[in-house]
């Protein structure tokens, strides 16, 4: 049976020339880089290269990255350190509705503890209104969070504008960009953000790491308390072949994301153009144009979306219908109900990401059997018969 991968979204595939990097630092050079010996030193360097590699791809100094596990240790430690560093000076931070649960738990934490948090909606496509953002600071206000690019229907915000508003007051600004580091370009500087989280098996590298960028003079309080790596802000042995993995895909992503992006941009928009007129009653989540080169959402109406994906996978399609860290609920996606639908229409949504494998023959199986599954499904459905 074929085997198509969809759901890039969720996770990538580790690229080989990744995992060839990664290999030596598990055999022969499996020193901790904390440690002064040669085979410490050893991955010391590794480590410190790693770093210069990824501050050079965002355009930070390499002193203001700090490796993590991942983007949630990197969002919780962003959004639970500014709170805790700054909360003699305020207690509100401002969020979006369409964060990744990343942010709204610790978000959600913080409330407990007497934070106020104000969490602002978007238009139908997903956007947060720079306005709207300035009229909801006050002068309590400590930090913004909104995420770079939503993972389910793949809006690309405004980052820049919204950032600036922010500088302006003198706020700190964060943004989650685990969908956006190694698809688009990211700049630290013109994105006006002081505290960017990423993480590495969204770009082709290994699962467990991340990174957090700390802009030079941002106070944030440590959370992982231990030993002194990170200059003390991180504490816990360092994941040499991890950073190692991480580095080598941010290399790769260097080289290959401008032809990787004008490739996939042209499957996105065949699938934006194509479904619609093979299925009726479908509706494209996101914005048309601002969002990521190889995210497509729809809405389909009448059927229910978890029933669609497993008669896609006996096809051997793997898609989602949103965050893979929300699959297991039964709820429909908070993302899609902030921009106007029902529960209703929610429930029938299917995520297509694709990326460095995907080709257009790909592209092709997925139109010739979707059709044929909503069809089926509609048959059953309650709710298509009673339209």
């Amino acid at each position: 049976m074929k085997k198509i991968y969809f759901d890039y979204a969720a996770t990538t595939p580790t690229d080989p020339e990744v995992l060839a990097a990664m290999e030596p630092y598990f055999f022969e050079k499996f020193g901790n880089a904390s440690s002064l010996h040669a085979y410490g030193q050893e991955a010391k360097k590794a480590l410190e290269d790693s770093r210069e590699a990824l501050a050079g791809f965002i355009n930070a100094r390499p002193e203001e990255i700090v490796f993590t596990s991942g983007g949630t240790e990197s969002d919780n430690s962003a959004l639970l350190g500014a709170a805790c560093a700054l909360e003699k000076k305020g207690n509100h931070i401002i969020t979006s509705a369409i964060e990744h649960h990343a942010i709204t738990e610790p978000a959600k934490f913080l409330e407990k503890k007497g934070f106020k948090i104000t969490y602002l909606g978007v238009d139908k496509d997903g956007l947060v209104s720079p306005d709207e953002l300035k009229k909801a600071i006050t002068d309590k206000t400590i930090l913004i969070s909104i995420m770079h690019a939503n993972n389910e229907i793949g809006t690309i915000q405004p980052i820049a504008r919204l950032g600036g508003i922010a500088k302006e007051k003198g706020i700190y600004f964060h943004t989650d960009a685990v969908q956006t580091i190694g698809h688009i370009p990211v700049n630290v500087d013109q994105l006006n953000v002081d505290l960017l989280s990423l993480s590495a098996h969204k770009f082709y590298g290994p699962k467990g790491v991340g990174a957090l960028y700390i802009r030079k003079g941002t106070r944030l309080e440590t959370f992982m308390r231990g030993g002194d790596q990170e200059k003390g802000r991180r504490a816990s042995t360092h994941n040499v072949p991890g950073i190692v993995g991480l580095a080598k895909a941010v290399q790769l992503c260097r080289r290959n994301m401008e032809s990787e992006a004008e490739f996939q941009i042209s499957l996105r928009d065949r699938l934006i153009k194509e479904i619609p007129a093979r299925i009726p009653e479908v509706r494209l989540n996101g914005h048309p144009i601002e969002r990521l080169p190889n995210n497509v959402n729809f809405s389909i109406k009448y059927i229910e979306g978890e029933s669609m994906l497993l008669s896609l996978d006996m096809l051997g399609i793997a898609c989602s219908t949103g965050s893979a860290c929300t699959s297991s609920s039964l709820e429909p996606s908070h993302v899609l109900l902030a921009i106007g639908l029902n529960h209703e229409t929610a429930h029938g949504s299917l995520r297509i990401t694709f990326g460095r494998w995907t080709k257009g023959s790909d592209i092709d199986y997925l139109l010739e059997k979707l059709p044929g599954v909503v069809q089926k499904l509609r048959a059953m459905s309650p709710l298509y018969e009673k339209k």
